[in-house]
Order: C-alpha cells, then structure tokens, then sequence
C-alpha cells in the first residue's frame, strides 16, 4: 500500500464538467432568493432528494457495482433511470469505478483516496477530471452486455434535464429550484462529503487493509452509507447496518421492494462475517439473533 501523499492532476480538470458543476451551485443559491422556502417546497425538496439518493446507494451502489440484490430486466432499467436523476454520470460509468475502489482502497490507483491525493481531490477533483471520463466496460462486464444500460450510461443527463425542464414548465420556478436543483446539489456533497470523511472519522469493527470507517451520522445523512467499514470488510450483502440499531434506510426500502416482488436474492450478513470484527467488540446480543439467515 501506498504511503506517500501523491500530487493530484489538477490540469486534467474538465471545464466541460466543471463549469456546469459550478453553474448548478449558482443556479441553487439564485433560486433560492428568487422563490424562498416554503414548508410544502422544503418537504418536496427533502422527497425529491430521499428518492435521488436512495436511487445512487440502492440502485447505483449496492445492485450495479455490488450486486446485494437480484431483480427483473425491466426493473434494472428502472434502477438505472432513476439514478441518473442524482446526476452522478451513468449507472455503467458509476458502479465500474466503484469497484475500482474497492479492489485498490487508499492505494495510488484509487482515484478518489483522501489519504493519497488529498482532501479537495477525492472529494470532488477527480469526479470532474477528463482523465476519469471514460467507462471501463471490463469492470462492468456483467452489466455491459445490456444495450439499454450502455444507451442509458452514454445518455445519462436526458433523464434529469428532460425532468428539469418539465418542473419548470409545470411547476415554475420554484418547483425547478427545491425539487430539481437543490436535492441535486445537496446529494452531490452528502455522498462526496461521506465518501471521504468515512475513510478519515469514525470506528474500525474490522481490519480491511485499509481507512474505512464507520461513521453514525453519514449513515443518517446518506441512508445507510456511513456504515463504511462494515461495507469495506463486506461489500457484496445489501446490508451496510450489520445490526438493528445501525440505521439502514437503503436497506429497508430494499427489503420493501422484496415484500413488492420486484427484487429477490436479498443478500445478508452471514455470521462468520460478524465473528470476524476485532478483539474488544462485543455485540449485545447473540450472533444468531443478529444474523438475517441470508448468509
């Protein structure tokens, strides 16, 4: 592993990403003192952002890069298209690098490492580098191999400016603003925010090689995210809250649409994966009562 601090390119920043990126920022704060908060607009804001983000942890992260879940073809697609309203890129392009960080965690080919590359480069740098553009289909063989998932990935702002431009049309000004900008913006800096302050604050119930850690209050913030270490020793389950007082909101809707029949498979925290956690922590309550059975 990788010891030293290594300098970010910052030449490679892409004004083709960064200056929407920049304009959206704008675009919230001028919104804002045009159409000032109402309680309906702050509670539709709060929705429009649950849903968003919950697409990206439930769909993008935990179905597309970890596959924690199995569910229908067309249902996949549905997946994918409501991702894509978070504006985070394509399903494709997300989960490839995602797995990227798993394999090489806080090493140098860890694009998005806090502890190699610094702070304001893991956080947002290297999301808006022209070097990260590309979609490594090899990682994402599986997913690859659907044509409706590749147009989706190449066309993935369609979605959310098609959505934009029907609140504004719809809705006016304020409808564009609290239900399409802002939840966009704040979901952009609750999950860069998570991502890298996980792998610098919190605790480390398992030894996984490398920063992860899980933090209580991203995992409120982000619906279940913030358990980064449990996530980091075990990827692959659709659980990120091992036990039932570790909040998991992304896991409970996954759980719902379960009950719905629209997902299967679920996979859980078998009990060898919690009798792995380092000497000292010791759960409250028998390893059989905290295991799902789904291991």
């Amino acid at each position: 592993m990788t010891a030293g601090r290594l300098q970010p390119d910052w030449g490679s920043i892409s004004l083709v990403s960064a200056v929407p990126f920049a304009a959206m920022h704008a675009g919230v704060i001028a919104g804002i003192l045009l159409a000032p908060p109402t309680w309906p607009l702050v509670s539709a804001a709060f929705l429009s952002y649950a849903f968003r983000l919950m697409a990206v942890t439930g769909g993008y992260h935990r179905y597309f890069a970890h596959r924690g879940f199995k569910t229908s073809r067309p249902f996949q697609f549905l997946l994918a298209v409501a991702g894509t309203l978070a504006m985070q890129k394509g399903p494709l392009w997300w989960a490839a690098h995602h797995r990227t960080h798993h394999r090489f965690s806080d090493t140098e080919k860890d694009i998005h490492s806090s502890r190699i590359y610094g702070f304001w480069w893991a956080y947002m740098g290297w999301i808006l580098s022209r070097n990260n553009d590309a979609t490594d289909k090899a990682l994402i063989a599986d997913f690859w191999r659907y044509p409706e998932l590749r147009f989706l990935n190449r066309y993935h702002l369609v979605p959310p400016f098609a959505l934009g431009a029907f609140l504004w049309l719809v809705f006016g000004l304020p409808a564009f603003v609290w239900i399409g900008l802002l939840p966009i913006v704040f979901g952009w800096h609750a999950l860069f925010c998570s991502n890298v302050l996980c792998h610098v604050f919190g605790s480390r119930r398992f030894e996984t090689g490398e920063d992860s850690r899980n933090n209580p209050f991203f995992a409120m913030l982000v619906f279940g995210e913030g358990w980064h270490n449990n996530h980091h020793f075990y990827p692959t389950t659709a659980r990120q809250g091992f036990y039932w007082w570790e909040i998991d909101v992304t896991y409970y809707v996954i759980l719902f649409l379960e009950k719905c029949g629209l997902v299967w498979a679920v996979a859980g925290v078998p009990a060898r994966v919690l009798a792995a956690a380092r000497p000292g922590f010791v759960p409250p309550v028998p390893m059989e009562e905290v295991n799902d059975g789904r291991g």
